[in-house]
C-alpha cells in the first residue's frame, strides 16, 4: 500500500500561513534589537534583510514562471509559504544563536 500525499487545504495552508506571520514575528523582533544596537554588525544585519527578502522574491517569481509551485491555488499558495518559511526559520536559529552568545551570563557588561 502506498500513502498518497496529503492534498493542501485551505484551512491546512491558513494555519501554516499563521504559524510563517507568528515565527516571522519573532524575526522581525530579534532584527530590530540587533540593528538598535547599532555599529558594523548592524550594517551587515541589514544589509542580509534586503539581500534576502530580494533573492527570496526573485527565486519564487521564477518557481511560479516555471510551474515549479504546483498547477492548482492550493498548491501554489502552499509552496510559497514553504519557501519563505525556511529562511525565516533559519534566521531565527541564527539570530537566537547569536543574541544568546552576545548577552552576558550574570548580567553585567561584556567588555
Amino acid at each position: 500500500m502506498t500513502a498518497t500525499p496529503k492534498k493542501p487545504n485551505w484551512f491546512d495552508i491558513s494555519m501554516d500561513a499563521w504559524a510563517l506571520a507568528a515565527e516571522s514575528n519573532m524575526v522581525i523582533a530579534m532584527r530590530i534589537g540587533s540593528l538598535a544596537q547599532g555599529g558594523p554588525a548592524a550594517v551587515r544585519e541589514a544589509e542580509r534583510m534586503v539581500t534576502e527578502k530580494v533573492a527570496a522574491n526573485i527565486q519564487l517569481g521564477c518557481d511560479l514562471l516555471n510551474g515549479k509551485l504546483g498547477s492548482n491555488p492550493e498548491a501554489i499558495v502552499s509552496a510559497s509559504i514553504a519557501h519563505y518559511s525556511k529562511s525565516v526559520v533559519a534566521n531565527r536559529k541564527r539570530l537566537s544563536g547569536t543574541r544568546a552568545a552576545q548577552m552576558p551570563e550574570n548580567g553585567a557588561e561584556r567588555e
